[in-house]
């Protein structure tokens, strides 16, 4: 097939749809697919031989006009789209990804008459532009990793205020995906717990979207031996992310004896941020460590293994890299039963342990229960990592996803033949 593969942010360091994209395109690419990746800034590092069509923009959003204007000329914002982009970044908006879709919807004809894509894979952006693309005749498939009602709701709960309620409604663009999502060819999600959120929040029937899990480089992420054990537990993720959970774990490290001990892997953790505070509030100076610089996934996989147990806190994944990446590097996992997480954990207690969502005391006592018997953990980590092998490859989800075009693509043909 030849597939347009859509990312509006392309870094692997940007988030799952950076890691998404990147490994996709692999899979496909040596499936023997042709794949083009076509991805707004920052860029996706690619395997060689696959083509890259950058979208640009001017990076505006949440930078001072006078730091952004001595990055280059100011003359290039004097288009319509680049003056909207600033103007509606001055009051919150996060205008990234309507303005992909759009800017895209320009270049679309030339790209379509060279390459003739046989569908467009949209990685969650859902922008009016995509209509657009659509209407040209070529299916238009999109991923949902999940809502982005979640994120917003979770930033709710932590701070109920109007003024921050208008600002986080402002910044997501809800109204245009629940608009966009329904009129697209189909829906693909990467959990089951996703795919029911999307009903509710889309209003797209279960039925019509199609679950397709994620997978883990179980190359890269692997157990390291040799790696000294800095701490027995390890978080990764970012913290200023209200649905990480983060409190919840810094609450329930208070619960346990001062002996126990987290590493915090984030690199953005604001000085005065939430973490901060709630080591403060707790009392937690002396038992947490930080690991705040962007890391290499070679660093990173050394970071887990510099951990006893990682825990995933989250009250929501739609999937959760940091739970099938630790579990790939041979660490028992202890997270919420919530979102995603009991579909890649486990229920059988065999990976890892899973908690009730928000609640400190019981985090707490599967933690002291698991660091109770090092050998118990070690059996733990050895499945964790044979069910990620198992469940979790990305050249599976690659072959699923190209079994879900091609059904799309009779569907469409059906479809113009009817009419």
């Amino acid at each position: 097939m030849r597939i347009a593969l859509l990312t509006y942010r392309g870094n692997m360091y940007c988030g799952c749809q950076g890691i998404y994209a990147a490994y996709l395109a692999r899979e496909w690419r040596e499936a023997g697919h042709e794949v083009h990746v076509i991805a707004g800034p920052p860029l996706p590092d690619l395997e060689p031989g696959i083509p890259l069509h950058v979208i640009p923009n001017q990076n505006v959003f949440g930078s001072r006009f006078r730091e952004w204007a001595v990055q280059g000329d100011p003359r290039r914002l004097l288009t319509p789209l680049n003056l909207w982009e600033l103007g509606v970044s001055r009051i919150g908006v996060f205008p990234e990804m309507q303005s992909f879709g759009l800017r895209l919807l320009m270049r679309w004809r030339h790209l379509q008459t060279r390459h003739r894509f046989d569908v467009v894979f949209d990685n969650q952006c859902l922008s009016w532009g995509l209509l657009g693309v659509r209407a040209t005749g070529v299916p238009v498939v999109s991923a949902i990793h999940h809502p982005l009602h979640i994120d917003r709701e979770a930033d709710f709960a932590i701070d109920p205020r109007l003024s921050k309620k208008i600002k986080r409604t402002l910044y997501f663009p809800l109204l245009m995906q629940q608009l966009v999502a329904p009129r697209l060819d189909k829906i693909v999600t990467v959990s089951q717990a996703s795919r029911t959120e999307i009903e509710r929040y889309f209003g797209i029937p279960e039925k019509k979207i199609a679950v397709v899990y994620n997978g883990t480089d179980t190359d890269l992420f692997h157990p390291m031996g040799g790696v000294e054990k800095e701490t027995d537990l390890i978080f990764v993720g970012r913290t200023e992310d209200r649905k990480k959970g983060i409190g919840t774990l810094l609450e329930a490290l208070s619960h346990l004896p001062d002996a126990v001990t987290l590493k915090i892997v984030d690199g953005r953790i604001p000085e005065n941020g939430l973490v901060p505070r709630l080591i403060r509030k707790y009392r937690l100076e002396n038992r947490v460590v930080f690991q705040s610089r962007f890391l290499s996934v070679a660093e990173l996989v050394r970071e887990y293994s510099t951990g006893r147990i990682a825990v995933v806190p989250s009250f929501f994944e739609g999937f959760g890299f940091p739970a099938s990446e630790a579990m790939a590097c041979g660490l028992p996992v202890i997270a919420n039963a919530a979102g995603a997480l009991p579909e890649v954990v486990g229920t059988s207690n065999e990976a890892g342990r899973l908690v009730p969502p928000r609640d400190a005391r019981a985090l707490a006592g599967a933690i002291a229960d698991v660091l109770a018997e090092p050998e118990g953990a070690a059996r733990m980590g050895r499945a964790a990592r044979a069910r990620v092998e198992r469940v979790f490859r990305w050249k599976d989800t690659a072959a699923q996803l190209v079994d879900v075009f091609e059904d799309t693509r009779r569907a469409a043909h059906r479809r113009s033949r009817s009419t």
